[in-house]
């Protein structure tokens, strides 16, 4: 590789490389305020919400790859071609078509991670979540146990726990059921256990009394227990049966799936074609990116007053790219035969930036005026 195409590309991923930790920090903090809300709020550690936001981390880094490789691009070329190094090269004879192969692999090398992201850890990711966000569903001594004050787990429920002892026995328990309207249901025992069972965990109560209050005339009868269970399955959602999600699966059962794997989903063929198709769409993204940032600027040439303008073109064409992108997801989805469109938005960003560059070529072969040679 000559000594500038390594230059220049050692300057791109320098920058990739800043801008990319700067969106991921951006990001993921932005993710982590929300997720430390949700997890924290449900009576979880500091590791479980460490643990969540490390699986996070992989989506997010997809998401901003592709926008820090468009950044980088824009930033070295706009300071080369400030700093006359552009300049300089092309007066050496190298055209913008020789200058832009170091961009263009520049592209290709973003593009790697991203597919090793979309297609390998982010499912991975997003399974390992799914699995541990159930596993914490279960966990119903920390989303539906806590002592000294008084919990919602549920619209109409109310619990009230005075103490937890460590072997596990609740003491001093309150329980009010208003999910039917008609009659309100209150429950208080000394003692309370916590069960599971096949049919999920109940709540069993010993010593206690349990009084129904009827709404129409207001009556209320009581009766005392020795022992009683409460289920509470449907309190903390452990009986729920969860369908796979397409963002855990593997490339090949989304591009290949079976008419089991579609009906288990309840998703059609047209967006397991899709949700596979775009995972290597994406990529070329970073490619279409890269380009349209270096065919802007140099299009626009050498100017002692900026590439202002340039720079706001090369945005809005990404800006339409993504918009595209949006768009193409819909008709893929809408039927299994569409799924090329997925393709459509990174290849027509690809022939913009090549467009561009191939403008900044024609205007650089034509002839000057004979008037401004003499001048």
């Amino acid at each position: 590789m000559p000594r500038f195409d390594r230059y220049l590309l050692a300057q791109l991923t320098v920058l990739f490389g800043f801008f990319a930790l700067v969106l991921v920090s951006v990001y993921w903090v932005n993710r982590g305020v929300s997720l430390f809300n949700e997890i924290i709020g449900d009576g979880q550690s500091a590791l479980v919400f460490l643990e969540f936001a490390a699986l996070t981390l992989p989506n997010v880094i997809r998401l901003v790859l592709p926008i820090a490789a468009f950044a980088a691009t824009v930033y070295v070329v706009n300071r080369l071609t400030n700093e006359s190094e552009m300049v300089v090269m092309q007066a050496l004879g190298c055209s913008p078509w020789r200058l832009a192969r170091p961009v263009a692999l520049f592209g290709l090398l973003v593009a790697v991670p991203i597919c090793i992201l979309t297609h390998f850890l982010v499912p991975a990711s997003r399974a390992q979540l799914d699995l541990r966000q159930a596993e914490i569903s279960r966990d119903f001594t920390a989303r539906f146990l806590s002592a000294g004050q008084f919990l919602h787990p549920a619209s109409g429920i109310t619990v009230f726990i005075r103490e937890i002892a460590r072997s596990g026995e609740l003491k001093q328990i309150y329980l009010s059921d208003a999910t039917d309207p008609a009659t309100r249901v209150t429950y208080t025992a000394n003692r309370a256990f916590l069960v599971q069972s096949e049919d999920g965990p109940k709540l069993v109560m010993v010593d206690g009394m349990a009084q129904w209050l009827r709404e129409e005339d207001r009556r209320l009868s009581t009766a005392t227990f020795d022992d009683f269970a409460y289920d509470i399955s449907g309190l903390i959602g452990s009986a729920r049966i969860r369908r796979p999600s397409l963002d855990e699966m593997s490339t090949r059962d989304l591009l290949f799936p079976s008419p089991e794997l579609i009906e288990a989903a309840g998703k059609p063929r047209a967006l397991f074609l899709y949700e596979g198709h775009a995972r290597t769409a994406q990529a070329l993204l970073a490619v279409a990116g890269a380009l349209i940032g270096y065919g802007a600027l140099m299009a626009g040439g050498f100017s002692r007053f900026g590439l202002g303008r340039q720079i706001g073109l090369a945005i809005a064409l990404l800006i339409a790219v993504n918009f595209l992108s949006n768009s193409a997801a819909g008709v893929a989805q809408s039927d299994a035969a569409l799924w090329p469109v997925t393709y459509a938005p990174p290849l027509i960003g690809i022939a913009l930036g090549l467009g561009l560059i191939w403008l900044s070529a024609m205007r650089r072969r034509r002839p000057r005026p004979a008037r401004e040679r003499a001048a």
